[in-house]
């Protein structure tokens, strides 16, 4: 299977999984207990029918969308996602330099593997840093501090880590950041002598915004579930959400909002986003899909603040789906990330040029000339 074999989402997951050695695959792929959530993430939006308009002039269309103060040329983004060099080589460098060519938002985890320094120096398209709070407070100014001074246009914490979700794929592989070298996983990485040797001898892996201040997960191998439980702040609330958001002083996002109580919550401290999201079902499992608790939270605070839908996302209909309900844009993690693993950036290339164009035309299908025009009079939802 080549590149070109690539058509669409389930694609480059073959192809990954393909490329990859087996626990660095499941690493992406996996998610919390049973999986039920991340399995509902894409179902959820099956449930959903659209609705289309013929006869609408449609030779001109407009996917532009404003969120978080920028204006975007689809209402698409790639989220911020850990370890990316580990998955390939080209890392966040590929991600970022796509989102900025199709001027989109994307941004750097907390784990990632590419410093904000360089991410500011280099990428000058819209960027958010996604903020994991640590037990370490020095740590946590350091972080939030270097963004402003690298002019990071968003600041995204993440609030449904308080402990590590229990990863069962992890812990049947041994998956560790960085790898743990075992007889059972040297085994798994030999199959794979491409990524090996680039994962061995061309990129360093290290998480280059934390390795200054702790050691796991940098050099020394750490589950990203006992990551979470053990090194993020287990007393972050409101207040300490809030006084970020202040320190900040700027587009402040929270991503796992997924309840209307806590979406009312964020608007009270002031946040300009949420992100609609369960991390891709690698958390709670058995909570709703963020398709499915959408419509309540726009209801609930979509004339206040930018609701973005996150996860699950697979194809450019459920984008239409979720701006149709009252989101402002979508965002997701693994539709890039497996074409990352595929095929570093021009994976990650074809990938979202493959969404964007499957946006474009589903639009012009559904007789939709703009994406204002979205609304739920396109949509009927099944019994």
């Amino acid at each position: 299977m080549r590149l070109s074999d690539c058509h669409n989402v389930e694609d480059f997951r073959t192809l990954a999984r393909k490329r990859l050695p087996g626990p660095v695959f499941h690493y992406i792929d996996g998610a919390a207990d049973d999986e039920v959530t991340r399995r509902r993430n894409t179902q959820a939006y099956e449930s959903c029918d659209l609705v289309p308009n013929v006869l609408a002039g449609v030779e001109t269309i407009d996917m532009k969308t404003t969120v978080m103060g920028h204006q975007i040329d689809m209402p698409l983004f790639l989220s911020p996602t850990a370890l990316q060099c580990m998955f390939h080589r080209h890392g966040e460098a590929a991600v970022g330099a796509v989102a900025q060519a199709h001027n989109t938002w994307f941004g750097i985890s907390s784990l990632g593997t590419i410093s904000i320094e360089e991410v500011g120096a280099t990428f000058k398209g819209p960027k958010m840093f996604q903020l994991y709070v640590h037990k370490d407070k020095g740590l946590n100014a350091s972080l939030v501090a270097r963004c402003k001074a690298a002019k990071f246009d968003a600041l995204t914490l993440t609030v449904d880590t308080i402990v590590g979700g229990r990863r069962e794929r992890d812990l049947r592989t041994g998956f560790t950041s960085p790898l743990r070298l075992t007889p059972a996983s040297l085994a798994s990485i030999a199959m794979k002598p491409r990524w090996a040797f680039d994962y061995l001898f061309r990129t360093k892996f290290e998480l280059s915004n934390l390795k200054d201040h702790i050691a796991q997960g940098t050099s020394e191998p750490i589950s990203i579930g006992t990551y979470f439980s053990t090194a993020l702040d287990q007393s972050m609330d409101w207040k300490v959400a809030e006084a970020i958001r202040v320190d900040w002083a700027g587009q402040f996002c929270l991503k796992g909002v997924m309840s209307v109580a806590d979406a009312r919550r964020a608007v009270d401290i002031g946040a300009t986003a949420i992100m609609v999201s369960n991390h891709g079902g690698r958390q709670l499992d058995g909570s709703r899909a963020p398709f499915d608790q959408l419509a309540e939270i726009v209801d609930a605070v979509g004339d206040r603040i930018d609701v973005i839908c996150d996860g699950g996302v697979t194809r450019g209909t459920h984008v239409l789906k979720a701006l149709s309900v009252g989101a402002k844009a979508c965002s997701g993690g693994r539709l890039y990330l497996y074409a990352l693993a595929a095929a570093g950036y021009p994976g990650v290339g074809r990938s979202v040029a493959l969404l964007q164009a499957e946006i474009e035309r589903a639009m012009k299908l559904m007789g939709v000339r703009s994406v204002r025009e979205l609304s739920r009079e396109n949509l009927r939802w099944r019994p």
